[in-house]
């Protein structure tokens, strides 16, 4: 077992009903991990409850397929601003978090109370999982609190929606979107959010991705978000071809060298999933920048390179996101909170205004919300754990930088 993986993956037993068994957690030292559970991290799937193609439903119907018609001039089915109550209960339980002491890597709902907002952020993480999936709050002082405050009210108020977990191989718990100056050319070791360069649809590894806007850019960085059930329903339509070939686990996907020992440098999997059991949702993992990074290891003859059928799938699922795609510009103030299970999001390139003004930069979280506390039911071995997905390499503490490293 790979030093990174919380659960013994030969726990994992298929039972009758095509799910996993319930896995037995470790307890993972508390001298390192604060609360004791560490990130799972990246995983193959289950490849032997993986459903074929012919399984697949040829339309889906329900609140998660969405259009762009149903939300761009009806912000008040998907924005919501926080009311002066609101803002003033997660000043003052921050406020109570930063006295007390207790590191930020250590915040959970136990010590961040918020008898009202929390009310309003339960049923919100129904809608994230099971609803259109995303939602745009209004009205966060970041422009008023400093780093540390808006630090913590924002991972404060996430712990209502999941467990956070690292985002990279330095344990990052708070993400930092700020162009630090890598090369988004080498994409084979650079991660894009650390650069200025275009997002394409993309989902992250974790059930929920949240964004907090500090600094806005002088132009682009724009946001877009898809419902992809409504891009599959639209793929059975005019691309079977493409919508097949995404179902079938001849996906690589690179690591980017953020591995643990004893791990493979890449994964192969599918692009669009069957729940493993569950309600049998469809769902979504994707990242076109971490399928082409991998010349290195396909010139070496370590993985396939890319066929021309698997280079039009691309080119097709990008243009169909982009034409159905909902965008809006994230203000100073402005939270984000998508669906990484049944939503892809973009981001447009972007320039930063001439120093000494501060750059782009905002905070982001990726969330897990595991099988056995309402979230989706994956065909992957750590779907019972509670921070399932993330970037976890060996032991590595988790931490919460306040700015960019």
């Amino acid at each position: 077992m790979a030093p990174g993986i919380l659960v013994d993956e030969l726990q994992y037993r298929p039972t009758d009903a095509g799910r996993t068994s319930q896995p037995k957690e470790d307890t993972a030292p508390r001298d390192i991990f604060p609360d004791g559970i560490r990130t799972s991290g990246q995983h193959p799937p289950l490849y032997d409850v993986l459903r074929p193609y012919s399984d697949f439903p040829k339309e889906i119907t329900g609140p998660t397929v969405w259009k762009r018609d149903d939300y761009v001039n009806n912000p008040e089915r998907w924005v919501h601003p926080f009311t002066d109550d609101e803002a003033q209960e997660l000043s003052d339980t921050a406020d109570a978090f930063i006295a007390s002491g207790t590191p930020l890597t250590g915040i959970s709902q136990a010590n961040f109370p918020l008898p009202r907002l929390g009310k309003v952020l339960t049923v919100l993480r129904q809608d994230l999982l099971n609803g259109k999936g995303f939602i745009l709050f209004k009205r966060f002082p970041a422009d008023v609190w400093g780093p540390k405050k808006n630090a913590v009210a924002y991972m404060g108020l996430g712990t209502y929606l999941g467990y956070f977990v690292s985002q990279n191989g330095r344990g990052h718990v708070l993400g930092h979107v700020k162009d630090v100056g890598d090369d988004p050319t080498q994409i084979h070791k650079v991660r894009i959010y650390r650069t200025t360069a275009r997002q394409f649809f993309h989902a992250d590894d974790g059930d929920i991705v949240g964004l907090l806007c500090v600094h806005r850019a002088a132009e682009g960085g724009e946001s877009d978000i898809v419902s992809v059930h409504n891009v599959w329903n639209t793929l059975q339509r005019e691309h079977p071809d493409v919508a097949e070939l995404l179902t079938q686990p001849v996906w690589y996907f690179d690591r980017k060298g953020e591995v643990s020992e004893g791990q493979e440098q890449w994964i192969r999997q599918p692009v669009i999933y069957l729940e493993n059991g569950g309600k049998g949702r469809l769902y979504c993992k994707w990242d076109p920048y971490y399928v082409r990074s991998l010349t290195r290891f396909s010139d070496a003859g370590l993985v396939p390179p890319l066929s021309d059928a698997q280079k039009h799938a691309m080119a097709v699922l990008e243009e169909t996101c982009n034409r159905l795609a909902l965008h809006m510009v994230l203000e100073v103030g402005d939270m984000q909170f998508v669906s990484n299970a049944h939503l892809l999001h973009a981001r447009t390139e972007y320039k930063d205004f001439p120093a000494p003004a501060p750059r782009r930069h905002l905070l982001r979280l990726w969330l897990a919300t595991p099988e056995g506390e309402g979230g989706w039911a994956l065909p992957m071995p750590d779907s019972h754990e509670k921070k399932r997905g993330g970037v976890q390499v060996n032991n590595t503490a988790p931490r919460a930088p306040l700015d960019a490293e």
